[in-house]
């Protein structure tokens, strides 16, 4: 898909950060689109910022962890657009705790979203976008789906199974030669407000941690790329048919890193944790 012009585009967590960004972007190029989000007065200022470019624009609340309204809403954006052809599941939540201290709910309402929300959306919208005759998928992993962080067990479960998920899936489009593809995305610190809403557990002070609301600002300011940036990236990654899409600085670096020590890189995360520890 090099060109989103005349295009329908659904993405989900289009209230904010990426997904609104990605919206705007779209837009801009002359994509339809079928925003959704929890948050329904986020969604409603993304639908405003998208205004005024020609386009046609839908927009609907929707729980990605709900799968009968993730697929109620995919049958409502064809028969309102006529035609879907991208789907980008971006929306996400996150969680700080430690394998002992997390509980099984939190544990639960992050898979849930961050990943039970992408196949959902995925196995929803994939037969509309084979009836299409040209379609594209893009699912919101993160630097967090490439290696493993102290305190992020459950956000990198989530994240490695999107990513596992993703590649699955575009093997098994390539196979068949479908007119659909798909890709993998791993941001790394993007500036939106996913940290600030993150459930964040006392278990994590083991690590040092002592003020958890100065810890999420500090975590925030190292954040370098704008949402406008990464949702930029995204779209480039699309329009070359990447496998997989990194964003960020970041991103790059620990790939690499990953890459280079497959079986090592989890000592010098640990060193570099108990250093925190042993300063705090």
């Amino acid at each position: 898909m090099r060109d989103f012009s005349n295009r329908v585009a659904a993405i989900t967590g289009a209230g904010s950060g990426i997904g609104r960004a990605l919206g705007c972007a779209l837009a801009r190029q002359g994509a339809h689109l079928a925003l959704s989000d929890i948050d329904e007065a986020g969604l409603a200022e993304t639908v405003r910022q998208c205004e005024g470019y020609g386009v046609k624009i839908t927009s609907t609340r929707l729980d990605v962890a709900d799968r009968d309204a993730v697929y109620g809403w995919a049958d409502d954006v064809v028969a309102e657009h006529g035609r879907v052809n991208l789907i980008v599941n971006n929306a996400g939540v996150a969680l700080g705790a430690t394998v002992e201290g997390m509980s099984y709910e939190d544990f639960e309402w992050l898979m849930n979203i961050n990943f039970w929300g992408v196949v959902y959306g995925t196995k929803a919208f994939l037969p509309h976008l084979k009836a299409a005759g040209e379609g594209h998928i893009v699912n919101t992993s993160s630097l967090f789906g490439l290696l493993g962080i102290p305190s992020q067990s459950t956000y990198n479960s989530t994240k490695f199974a999107v990513r596992g998920f993703t590649e699955a899936l575009r093997e098994e489009l390539e196979v068949v030669r479908s007119p659909v593809s798909a890709t993998c995305v791993h941001p790394g610190g993007i500036k939106t407000n996913i940290a600030r809403s993150a459930r964040v557990h006392d278990s994590v002070k083991s690590f040092g941690v002592v003020d958890l609301e100065k810890s999420r600002r500090d975590f925030e300011k190292a954040f370098r790329v704008t949402a406008e940036d990464a949702a930029e990236t995204i779209l480039r990654g699309v329009q070359r048919n990447a496998r997989r899409v990194l964003v960020g600085m970041d991103a790059h670096a620990l790939d690499m890193l990953q890459r280079l020590l497959p079986g090592h890189y989890h000592g010098l995360v640990a060193a570099a944790a108990r250093r925190t520890l042993h300063n705090a």
